[in-house]
């Protein structure tokens, strides 16, 4: 230790009997164990400690100059730590007794002490003298305050606590363990738990600190690592990354070996591994490790080893998160067309922004496919509510009406029939739920376009059923293109109607859902007094992508309260051939 050695240093030129220099050295290092255990447990920062040694007569800066021997008379010592606070009050204190700071050992041995604060820094100090030295039957004074210490320590090799410092030690461990449980718990992403976890440990439990977790393969992944000297940190992976822990491994925190790039001070340090546990698997390691010659007490090791079973709760749940999201996003990807198909002389656009956070489908849902023999499908449709059930509906819905499609059906027989799967389905959902069960009801615009390929465009058979109803764009003018009927799953009996036009070259169709129709501003609605007529208007000699894209930013700029609905806008436009 350094208060050892530098009395050490200077009894080899001194005339100090070896028996009080030994004595000497013995109960400063105890006083300066106690001074750094009690910044440790009050700051938990970096530690500075400086040493020096009184003399009689004055003998010169380097003990081994020309003036001769000297008599060692005391050693004054100053422990220096950094405020985490980032400020200190600016008082001084001094004294005896050393109760009110926790220093029970330095009131008792010191002739004198005090402490003095610099802006952010705390130095406490003290003055052991020869003459003030108390004799002992036997052995050193250290002997006989050593158990007492043990409590004071963090870092130190006995680990046992009296109950003073345990008292105090497990109402800040309580703080820490509830302030990782707060960090790590809404964290959805196994790496970023494993960031802060180091964020956590270092520097106030540990020098460096690294963290583990298992791949898909079953092995070993070096996620994280953190030292509180950042420089350090791309030779420390290096370093462990050439020998990870085994996969599997289960323990509660077992000596593991010092990294070669961590030695360059020569100072060596502890390290110890912690498995992470959690739902009966192992997911990874966490390491952590101190620089110096002491070792890791109990009280610090049971404190990681609370925050491992955290850090692995919070990576399971991480894991279950992914899993769940990469699953509805699969599921998702099956409920809407990849792409929309081509089709000759007409342009296609589709603008589509589900409402919900995290989801790429909503209620709303579109669809554009080939029939053969020239002929194409289209629809627009919005499923009553929001929750997966809804969104579940409108996959089912696409791959009903492209079956029924291509097994011949017109437009109004389309209709028909998923109305009549939507009445059952009601029927057979109250049956089974009761009174509380909802039925789920659909509003749907569907379409057939057959390309003019001489004169380009195309002609149009179009049915809506309880869908704000299609918009065409003409020389003439906005206009309505069919009547709107009644929802889909309320009549199993209800006969639908479609409605025949041409969409010519330059003219186009504009198709939405009601979140648009319906986006709000105050007590009003976009389409209130023809609100979306009057937008479609703007959008004379445009191409579908312009028009769709208008139309959305419109909806976005009509109310300042964000979007609450689903968005979804189709556009056909016709052009030569």
């Amino acid at each position: 230790m350094l208060v050892r050695s530098e009395i050490e240093k200077w009894a080899r030129a001194s005339v100090t009997p070896g028996s009080v220099t030994e004595r000497l050295a013995e109960d400063a290092e105890l006083l300066v164990s106690e001074l750094v255990s009690n910044a440790l447990v009050h700051a938990g920062t970096r530690i500075e400690v400086a040493c020096g040694v009184e003399t009689e007569p004055p003998g010169p800066d380097d003990p081994t100059g020309a003036s001769g021997p000297v008599e060692i008379t005391a050693v004054l010592v100053e422990v220096m730590d950094r405020q985490p606070t980032g400020r200190v009050t600016g008082e001084t204190a001094a004294g005896r007794g050393g109760r009110g700071l926790g220093l029970q050992i330095v009131g008792a041995l010191a002739q004198s002490w005090g402490v003095t604060y610099r802006r952010t820094e705390k130095v406490v100090w003290f003055r052991l003298a020869v003459s003030e030295m108390v004799g002992k039957p036997s052995g050193s004074l250290s002997e006989a305050m050593h158990r007492e210490l043990e409590a004071a320590e963090i870092f130190s090799s006995s680990g046992r606590a009296d109950r003073r410092r345990t008292a105090e030690w497990a109402d800040r461990g309580g703080a820490f363990l509830a302030e990782a449980s707060e960090l790590l718990s809404g964290q959805l992403d196994e790496d970023m738990v494993a960031a802060l976890a180091g964020q956590l440990l270092v520097p106030r439990l540990a020098d460096w600190c690294a963290v583990w977790l298992t791949d898909e393969t079953g092995g070993m992944r070096l996620s994280r690592v953190w030292d509180v000297d950042e420089r350090k940190v791309d030779a420390l992976r290096y370093a462990l990354e050439a020998e990870p822990p085994p996969a599997g491994l289960r323990t509660v925190g077992i000596p593991w070996p010092w990294p070669a790039s961590m030695d360059e001070s020569g100072r060596g340090g502890s390290a110890l591994a912690f498995s992470l546990v959690a739902g009966g698997a192992c997911l990874g390691s966490l390491v952590i490790g101190r620089s110096g010659p002491t070792e890791m007490t109990d009280s610090v090791a049971r404190t990681v080893e609370d925050v491992a079973r955290r850090v692995a709760q919070a990576v399971i749940t991480a894991r279950q998160y992914a899993r769940q999201t990469s699953i509805s996003r699969a599921l998702q990807r099956r409920q809407l067309p990849p792409s929309l198909a081509s089709l000759p002389g007409v342009e296609t656009a589709i603008v589509y922004e589900p409402h919900a956070m995290g989801q790429t489908v909503g209620g709303d849902f579109y669809d554009l496919f080939p029939m053969g023999d020239n002929r194409w499908s289209f629809l627009l449709g919005d499923v009553q509510g929001k929750d997966p059930e809804a969104m579940s509906v409108t996959g089912l819905t696409r791959h009903l009406v492209r079956l029924l499609a291509r097994e011949g059906h017109g437009v109004e027989s389309v209709l028909g029939r998923l109305n009549a799967a939507m009445a059952e389905e009601g029927a057979e959902a109250v049956a089974v739920g009761g009174e509380s069960a909802q039925p789920r009801f659909l509003s749907l615009v569907y379409g057939e376009l057959e390309p003019d390929m001489e004169r380009g465009g195309a002609h149009c058979s179009v049915a809506s059923a309880g869908h704000p109803a299609p918009l065409k764009l003409s020389e003439d003018g906005v206009t309505p293109v069919v009547e709107s009927q009644i929802l889909l799953g309320i009549d199993e009996g209800t006969e639908f109607s479609a409605y025949g036009f041409d969409l010519r070259p330059g003219e186009t169709l504009l198709c939405v859902t009601d979140g648009v129709t319906e986006r709000r501003s105050g007590q009003r609605q976009l389409d209130d007094d023809d609100g979306l007529a009057q937008i479609l208007a703007t959008c004379g000699g445009m191409g579908a992508m312009a028009v769709a894209e208008r139309v959305r930013q419109a909806a976005h700029d009509f109310g300042t309260e964000p979007v609450e609905d689903d968005l979804a806008i189709l556009v056909l436009h016709a052009v030569r051939g």
